[in-house]
């Protein structure tokens, strides 16, 4: 019988809660279970796929084809296990699926109403992955935080599950502030939080702070006593240099046994070290690498927003710590090339550059422009899904004298598409049918022996995860590979392109798939991998290189 952990939040948003619940799966992991998780995402969208990156942060792709907050992602770095799509739940798949079995007669005439029916198809869903497989835990994270309207349906549902026989542990993570005129950690927020859950029916069975510094035995003591749970069941969740350090932060406090003593559970099995190990190393580093991501999604009002590209970023720092770096990240928004081409320059005070993947029209000529520099100045170069289409353009435009090439997405007659529709997207795109249609998921590829690409992944098959809906136009490939482009990855029926790269240049090399997802803390991708050898190298070369940095 599987044991659920719900997650939920209260206070604000963005606290942590998918580190907090990729943590928690961490440290049970580490202890011999078999961890699996789950995410709950309130919004009426059947899935993440149609919202701007800026609006939710970034779309993580799963490898059947799901299109998932960016928490999955978590979840399967810190696990080092694939999720399926159908451990992500929205409002809209919800009440889609009982407005369909309501139209079929499903509930034999019965008034359908939100309790019992949603929140039965609700639990129904948390239930499945351990009809499943047989898991020891699911872990369920519930996103927004406690009083949202949104979310009292699932919160309905799980207290049910407790209330009929499931084996459910609640962990509420919530937020102790400072107040900078007191200079005292605040414990009011969290108490007001814990009460809204409790006129619920729900009482957590623990509460991770979330604060600046761990909380003191004061805080402690009166978040305990105000929340009615016992004090060590309060944990500490303070600001830490890597977010993969909290499994161990969680495991210092005893969080995994204190889990397994309320589940009347024991398990004998412990394998903290080699995670230990890992931070440690990471810990020690003292030689950097500086990486500009040169992208859009960048700006929302007056803040920055990391989230959307969190994945490459990712990528980059798993990279980097294999190859003893510190991994340094330079925003580089796109549209400025755009404003001011001599702001370019900038380019060559960073030791390797990305172009990731996105949608529309804006800054895409400043990542063209990218390109070009990058190709011309030898500057390492890592294009994913429209960081590749944007190196055939560009390498069209200016090697194979195509002037006016481009992608059909940018430029609708363009006279030469070298970047085209997959020819089953044209009649949906007619119709307007956005959400899930686009190439998603795991796909092969064949890749050219000899090649660059070849030797980083040693083998002549591999598998990465897409999302997108134009491809390189197959009428173009020989003209592309006579200008001295290399095509070293191909789909198995060898019409799709899925890799490039050219032979003389440092490194460049472009995919169209999103290797990013497939990246783990201690097995990197190995194109990023690839990719951070050669912007190291760079900088030896170029030791007087500099520009203030973000880390």
């Amino acid at each position: 019988m599987a044991n659920y952990i719900i997650v939920t939040g209260g206070v604000v948003s963005g606290l942590g809660k998918g580190i907090t619940t990729a943590s928690v799966g961490k440290i049970l992991q580490m202890h011999g279970y078999n961890v699996t998780a789950m995410k709950i995402d309130p919004y009426i969208n059947c899935d993440a796929g149609t919202l701007r990156p800026t609006e939710h942060g970034e779309v993580w792709v799963t490898e059947d084809g799901g299109e998932i907050d960016q928490d999955l992602g978590h979840y399967e770095r810190f696990l080092d296990i694939n999720i399926p799509k159908y451990h992500n739940i929205t409002s809209g798949q919800v009440y889609g699926s009982v407005i369909d079995k309501e139209r079929k007669g499903k509930y034999l005439g019965k008034t359908v109403q939100p309790i019992p029916h949603v929140t039965n198809e609700i639990k129904n869903r948390i239930r499945r992955p351990a009809k499943d497989k047989n898991y020891d835990f699911i872990l369920v994270e519930i996103g927004g935080t406690v009083g949202d309207y949104e979310n009292v349906l699932f919160l309905e549902a799980v207290r049910q599950m407790k209330l009929e026989g499931d084996k459910v542990l609640f962990v509420h993570v919530t937020y102790v502030p400072v107040l900078d005129a007191l200079g005292e950690a605040k414990t009011k927020p969290t108490q007001h939080s814990v009460k809204l859950l409790r006129e619920i029916g729900i009482q957590p069975d623990f509460i991770v702070a979330r604060a600046d510094d761990l909380l003191d035995s004061v805080r402690k003591e009166k978040i305990a006593l105000f929340c009615n749970i016992k004090e060590e069941d309060v944990i500490s969740d303070s600001n830490i240099d890597h977010v993969y350090a909290v499994p161990l932060l969680f495991e210092k406090q005893q969080l995994c046994k204190k889990i397994l003593r309320k589940l009347r559970l024991r398990k004998d099995v412990e394998d903290v070290k080699p995670w230990k190990e890992f931070i440690t190393n990471i810990r020690k580093l003292e030689e950097s690498v500086t990486i500009g991501i040169v992208g859009k999604y960048f700006d929302i009002g007056t803040s920055q927003l990391s989230d959307s590209y969190i994945s490459v970023i990712e990528a980059v720092k798993h990279a980097s710590w294999k190859n003893d770096l510190i991994p340094k990240i330079q925003w580089i928004d796109s549209k400025e090339f755009e404003e001011d081409s001599d702001k370019l320059v900038t380019l060559d005070h960073v030791d390797g550059v990305i172009v990731p993947g996105g949608f529309g029209l804006s800054g895409i000529q400043g990542k063209i422009d990218t390109v070009t520099y990058t190709r011309e100045h030898d500057i390492p170069y890592l294009g994913l899904c429209l960081g590749m289409q944007l190196a055939v353009v560009e390498y069209a435009q200016n090697v194979c004298d195509l002037p006016n090439a481009h992608s059909k997405e940018v430029i609708k007659d363009t006279k030469y598409p070298v970047i085209d529709f997959i020819p089953e997207q044209v009649n949906i795109l007619q119709e307007s049918r956005y959400g899930a249609t686009m190439r998603l998921g795991s796909y092969p590829a064949i890749l050219k022996k000899g090649t660059r690409v070849h030797e980083l992944y040693g083998k002549d098959e591999v598998e990465e995860r897409h999302r997108h809906r134009y491809e390189v136009n197959p009428d173009f490939v020989k003209t592309l590979e006579d200008g001295g482009l290399v095509f070293s990855g191909h789909s198995p029926d060898g019409i799709l392109m899925e890799f490039l790269e050219l032979p003389d240049h440092p490194f460049f090399i472009a995919t169209q798939a999103h290797p990013e997802f497939k990246s783990r803390p201690i097995k990197p991708a190995p194109l990023f991998d690839g990719f951070i050898k050669a912007a190291i190298k760079k900088k030896r070369n170029n030791p007087n290189a500099s520009l203030k940095q973000i880390a």
